[in-house]
């Protein structure tokens, strides 16, 4: 098989081959006879979550499973690889709208909520927590069905399943009532104020991320998207705290140079969610392409006491940096999110494309943000054990549910047994 990498280029695919089935019948046929299988979507994950060295690899891209809006019960299903970027504009077109998105509308529904991906704002859960039902083919070749509503003892442990509980084939989610956003960028917060008003802040849109190299005396830019009432005045502030308005479309890795044709409209031009959730437009490059990614999540009491903590390292990590992010999401009780029991503040590190000197410096920053309890993103890069130290108290419940599905463990790839079913 030629050689295959991920979205970021660093990592190459170890599976003997990609299985491209076109039905769910060939999927269960797949999967019943494999004796070590991994499901794969849009390969945006930094690490090897989707790989399996020596077994191979599922896509579903090529089943096609049709939109299908609900409006009574104000929700949506969908096939497992369906973008959140295809699907947005179908359903604005019907009335309806996610509550969030992530800060780039390019990867799989499947995959985001497999690895609990999220989206910002103090009152927003993850992506993951929007799924109501879940269709996924287990490892025996059964096609099962789960919602939230039939199934309330074990939904919360099958949305963030890693990988490890089967191949989904269709998702149902929550939907709301469309809505419009407008969205500004604040220049350089002083990090006295940050911290000082840090509540505030973040109570002052629908959606708020702060971006920094940590080296600096302020925050580099502030996005703020809030969202637009019918029928209510538009006022644009023209002071955050000590930020002043952008004057011009700003890119979050502006110190790099980056162009900002390829992110969301600013400047308080009011468009439809989806096109102003995310940083990133679906017809562009996202982020900064070449990179590496790695965040953590911390208690949402503690961010300041964390945020402290990663200045204190400041000239260990900016100078690897091409950006850092700062984001909220609300608690959800899905067992293997990050953002699991409590509401939580996501640390988030695009690096420059240099692993041996990120991946001497990931201990330093997991040692310091210890004390507060941090939970690694399942799909980015990390170093520490989340199976130790009962940072997942429902991890014993999530090995056993994945016993029951997967006795053989025929999903469990290098990364799970790694990471979730340790010693």
């Amino acid at each position: 098989m030629a050689s295959e990498f991920n979205w970021a280029g660093n990592h190459e695919y170890a599976a003997e081959e990609v299985l491209r089935p076109t039905t769910v019948e060939q999927v269960r046929e797949l999967v019943a006879r494999a004796s070590r299988i991994k499901a794969l979507g849009t390969r945006h994950c930094f690490n090897d979550i989707a790989d399996f060295d020596g077994g191979v690899q599922l896509s579903v891209a090529d089943i096609d499973v049709p939109i299908e809006i609900d409006a009574e019960n104000a929700s949506v299903t969908i096939g497992g690889t369906t973008r959140y970027g295809d699907l947005a504009e179908p359903l604005d077109a019907a009335g309806f709208a996610l509550a969030n998105l992530a800060s780039l509308p390019h990867c799989t529904v499947a995959g985001s909520i497999a690895t609990a991906t999220h989206g910002s704002g103090e009152r927003h859960q993850n992506l993951a927590a929007a799924v109501s039902a879940i269709e996924l083919v287990t490892a025996d070749g059964e096609l099962r069905k789960y919602s939230r509503d039939a199934d309330p003892d074990v939904f919360p442990g099958l949305v963030v399943g890693l990988g490890a509980l089967g191949v989904i084939t269709r998702l149902t989610l929550d939907v709301v009532p469309r809505f419009d956003l407008r969205q500004h960028v604040f220049d350089h917060l002083p990090w006295e104020a940050a911290t000082r008003h840090f509540d505030e802040i973040e109570d002052a849109g629908y959606s708020v991320s702060l971006f920094t190299n940590w080296a600096d005396d302020t925050v580099d830019q502030v996005w703020l998207k809030t969202k637009v009432e019918p029928g209510a005045p538009v006022e644009a502030r023209t002071d955050l705290f000590g930020a002043l308005p952008a004057n011009e479309p700003r890119h979050p890795v502006r110190a790099a140079g980056m162009s900002a044709v390829n992110c969301t409209q600013q400047l308080g031009v009011i468009g439809p969610w989806y096109d102003r959730l995310p940083h990133f437009r679906l017809g562009f490059t996202p982020s900064a392409g070449d990179e590496l990614q790695t965040e953590y999540f911390v208690p949402r009491r503690d961010a300041i006491a964390a945020f402290e903590a990663i200045r204190g390292l400041a000239d260990k990590v900016s100078p690897l940096l091409l950006v850092s992010e700062i984001r909220t999401i609300a608690a959800d009780d899905l067992w293997l999110s990050p953002v699991h029991g409590g509401d939580r503040v996501a640390i988030h590190f695009t690096w420059k494309p240099l692993w041996p000197e990120v991946e001497a410096v990931l201990p330093l920053i997991e040692e310091r943000l210890a004390p507060f309890g941090a939970r690694p993103h399942w799909g980015k890069l990390f170093r520490m054990d989340p199976s130790a130290d009962g940072l997942y108290p429902k991890l014993a419940e999530f090995r056993e549910l994945a016993d029951r599905l997967d006795p053989e463990g025929k999903f469990r790839n290098p990364f799970l047994r790694r990471t979730v079913f340790t010693g």
